[in-house]
């Protein structure tokens, strides 16, 4: 297995009240802490470290253990994410972004997420 460098980590500290709506249509919605209230409603709010290099096809998201390969990146997506701890990750396997922010991954189930999952952007495939 080759070596996978951490472009980007973040730990979830609160979780808004509509995320499971948004979770059962396989969106996750990402901002830093801080993130307006009616952003934070439908938000995973976290802590996060910089963004070491941009997020790209063929990358890893690994959501506590399970990984989500990158399969498309939005033309704004790094540059949210970079400024605003900002990220929408779609499990809808496409290869082309539907909207300018989004991260496409495989299409399968979204994990749980909790206070204190750990979220890491690797690079290249596991």
């Amino acid at each position: 297995m080759v070596e996978q460098t951490v472009k980007y980590e973040l730990t979830v500290t609160e979780i808004g009240p509509l995320v499971s709506e948004f979770v059962a249509e396989g969106i996750l919605v990402f901002f830093e802490e801080g993130a307006p209230e009616e952003l934070a409603e439908f938000s995973i709010i976290h802590d996060h470290g910089p963004l070491q290099s941009p997020v790209e096809p063929g990358d890893t998201i690994l959501i506590g253990d399970e990984p989500f390969n990158v399969l498309a990146v939005g033309e704004v997506a790094n540059d949210n994410l970079k400024n605003l701890g900002h990220l929408i990750v779609k499990m809808n396997g496409l290869t082309e972004p539907e909207m300018p922010g989004d991260v496409c991954v495989d299409n399968k189930p979204v994990p749980d997420i909790k206070i204190g999952t750990v979220v890491k952007i690797l690079s290249g495939s596991s």
